[in-house]
């Protein structure tokens, strides 16, 4: 099959000669530091339940953006017209916002030194691009599943879903660096929802959302195993419906990555993000408890625990070539022998911060709309297999009174990403290293750094899955990012265990 091409469609517009016009009219106006970003988005999702599709929906996002450093001071404006008299307005509107906003920065901002990037492409890895598959055959492969879902005796409904996206991007700035890129995801998935004699509850699949193409879908060497999912929902639903309420407790935990990454995401993805840890998102998505002081210090956790940060992993949802800042994306140590020794960076920050990453961005800013100023955005935050470790199943014989997790449902954390409890979708009894059943009503809480620091043992690179969510919310006005996390299976010793019924009488 033939390597994926850029979107003729989008090579079509007009976007090098209005980026050219743009940044010649910054630096006419006096600008240290301008970019240039122009952004087609494609979206598509469809909806089926119960057999019928209950809705198909395509929309586009396209404009550009001019962003400026003008009297040390951002100033950022955007538009949709494509002409050059529009990029000369939204080059002149960012110089006239830098100006205003001059007078009330304190310490000017400087961006770190990059090398130039002249005129380079990237595409992300996939085989069929989902937006050229026709929206029948992929409304009929939805409500195939739902109606295989239905078939079992516990499934009252069921329903399934497809989110795909292609994102194209050119990037130019003034010191010459011109990025083209393409980029698809998609998230496909189901649910099978039924009803007990006092419980009502679903299961649904365990796929991860993928940086991949429609052969995800269709049954090839890079598709995920739908047909065995589908037919072991139902019964592990009809299981579930009927299991014992966990008793609450203390129990090692044996975690599969299906319910993992969403700890990892939440706990230690957020908390490393140096915004938020130098307290930049506190009116809104909150501070880190684990602040820079404690840079190569902190016992985030055990000394099995290796989490690195990588927006270069292969199907990876936060992986891309170069950042919105013109940086090539990079992989890095975050934690390292269970201390902390890295956080997630731009430009402007790893100016500010000589000891980290050499002084450099690590290729972390992100805008999802050519409407929004980048950010520091999440990359691909992962825990790392150990080369020899051992299996699921020899995890799971390690352990006299636990339980066995595996999918993630709901979850709480606190501001500062420290206190939390995750649900999961379903618990396993593990008794004297057999798993004995499901039950029901389950959560596990800690805080970070104990719960990370109860990490016994993780498993080997055969237990590792790249888990993940389309659907990171950061930043005012809010945006939203794609971010993967992989992991493999791991082993924590002596973690509380909530029953959530009990707990919804306090």
């Amino acid at each position: 099959m033939s390597e994926p091409v850029l979107d003729s469609s989008f090579t079509a517009l007009p976007y090098r000669a209005l980026g050219d016009t743009a940044l010649s009219r910054a630096r006419e106006l006096g600008a240290s530091h301008a970019d240039f970003r122009f952004e087609r988005v494609r979206y598509q999702s469809l909806l089926v339940r119960d057999g019928t599709l209950q809705g198909a929906n395509d929309t586009e996002d396209l404009g550009f953006a001019v962003r400026v450093i003008h009297r040390g001071a951002w100033g950022f404006a955007s538009g949709v017209v494509l002409s050059p008299d529009e990029a000369v307005r939204v080059a002149e509107t960012a110089v006239a916002v830098a100006r205003v906003a001059a007078e009330m920065t304190s310490a000017p901002v400087e961006l770190a030194d990059e090398p130039v990037h002249d005129d380079v492409t990237w595409i992300s890895a996939y085989a069929v691009n989902p937006l050229d598959v026709a929206v029948r055959d992929k409304a009929e492969v939805l409500v195939d599943w739902t109606n295989r879902l239905r078939r079992g005796a516990a499934v009252d409904h069921a329903s399934a879903h497809l989110l795909q996206v292609q994102e194209n991007k050119y990037y130019a700035d003034l010191t010459g660096t011109r990025t083209t890129q393409q980029r698809v995801r998609l998230h496909p998935g189901f649910e099978a929802m039924g009803t007990g004699a006092d419980a009502f509850d679903s299961m649904a699949s365990i796929a991860p959302p993928v940086g991949r193409g429609w052969e995800y879908l269709d049954g090839g060497p890079d598709s995920w195993d739908w047909d065995a999912e589908l037919e072991q929902v139902p019964e592990l639903l009809a299981e579930k419906l009927t299991a014992p309420s966990v008793e609450a407790g203390t129990y090692d935990l044996v975690i599969h990555p299906s319910n993992l990454w969403l700890t990892i995401h939440e706990s230690i993805g957020h908390a490393t993000e140096l915004d938020r840890a130098l307290g930049y998102e506190a009116n809104y998505a909150g501070t880190s408890f684990a602040t820079p002081d404690l840079l190569g210090t902190l016992r985030y956790g055990s000394p099995v625990m290796n989490v690195t940060g990588d927006r270069t992993q292969e199907h990876g949802l936060a992986t891309i070539g170069y950042d919105d800042e013109g940086v090539e994306t990079q992989r890095w140590d975050i934690v390292k022998d269970g201390v902390l020794v890295g956080y997630q960076l731009d430009r402007a920050m790893g100016r500010m911060h000589p000891d980290l990453n050499g002084g450099r961005s690590n290729g972390c800013a992100y805008a999802d709309s050519p409407g929004h100023i980048p950010i520091q955005r999440m990359a691909n935050v992962s825990l790392q297999a150990a080369p020899d470790g051992p299996s699921t199943e020899e995890l799971i014989g390690r352990v006299e009174r636990g339980l066995y997790v595996v999918g993630d449902k709901s979850w709480s954390i606190d501001m500062q990403r420290f206190n939390f409890q995750f649900t999961g979708q379903r618990f396993y009894k593990i008794a004297d290293g057999e798993l004995v059943g499901q039950v029901r009503d389950a959560a596990y809480q800690a805080t970070t750094t104990d719960f990370w620091g109860s990490m016994e043992a993780v498993g080997g690179p055969e237990t590792w899955v790249l888990g993940g969510a389309f659907n990171c919310g950061k930043a005012q006005p809010g945006q939203v990012a794609s971010v993967s996390h992989g992991c493999p299976t791991a082993l924590f010793r002596d973690v509380r265990i909530l029953n959530t019924n009990d707990e919804a009488g306090h």
